[in-house]
């Protein structure tokens, strides 16, 4: 909600306490309710400060969706992820996808949760297998299924998209993989790993 849009209520909230004063004593009901210190407050006035407590609440929080400027580096990673390294992401800078296991860096794992939502919303389920990835879990990887640059399925330690938080391996079946390459872009996500389309990197630049 914009400032206009909060300015607009409050506007309508007084009105509407303004028109209950105003009515015949016999039209109203006044009912009062203890206040700290022994006051009292009319119910209308109750109403009307919980009503403007939430206009000003709705007013300060910030935006589902509102797109958020990250300066990124010369490789696109933005600079407070790179300032960590790879694979070394504390836990305060990642946040949980929806209700999975599963956590990105906090604004790749917002937006992740809002896409599944989306698709949910259009009968499209979309599963996630895979999200941010330790260092020791991208040796670990390496050793199990080889380096791409090999032929295998994971990236050098160190270098992957996984270790930033920045990329999410998802389970797709026809439907969802075509929903995905129709709308993922919307919400920051491209598919850019060739041999792998269950693999999504987050693109905050890319959002809409």
């Amino acid at each position: 909600m914009g400032i206009e849009g909060v300015n607009s209520r409050i506007a309508d909230i007084q009105s509407r306490i303004l028109a209950l004063q105003t009515r015949p004593a016999t039209a109203v009901a006044t009912v009062t309710t203890a206040a700290p210190g022994g006051a009292t407050m009319s119910r209308s006035g109750t109403v009307f400060a919980s009503h403007l407590e939430g206009a000003i609440a709705a007013q300060d929080a910030p935006a589902t969706g509102r797109r958020t400027t990250h300066k990124l580096n010369s490789k696109g990673i933005p600079e407070d992820l790179a300032a960590y390294g790879n694979g070394k992401i504390p836990a305060d800078a990642l946040a949980r996808v929806g209700d999975t296991r599963h956590r990105l860096w906090a604004p790749a794992a917002e937006s992740l949760t809002r896409l599944v939502a989306d698709a949910r919303r259009d009968g499209v389920k979309i599963g996630i297998t895979d999200s941010y990835r330790p260092y020791a879990e991208q040796v670990d990887l390496v050793r199990r299924k080889g380096l791409y640059s090999q032929g295998g399925l994971a990236a050098r330690p160190g270098t992957s998209e996984h270790g930033w938080g920045m990329a999410t391996d998802l389970d797709l079946n026809s439907e969802a993989l075509a929903w995905m390459r129709k709308n993922a872009d919307r919400y920051g996500f491209v598919e850019n790993t060739r041999r792998e389309p269950w693999h999504w990197a987050f693109r905050p630049d890319r959002m809409a």
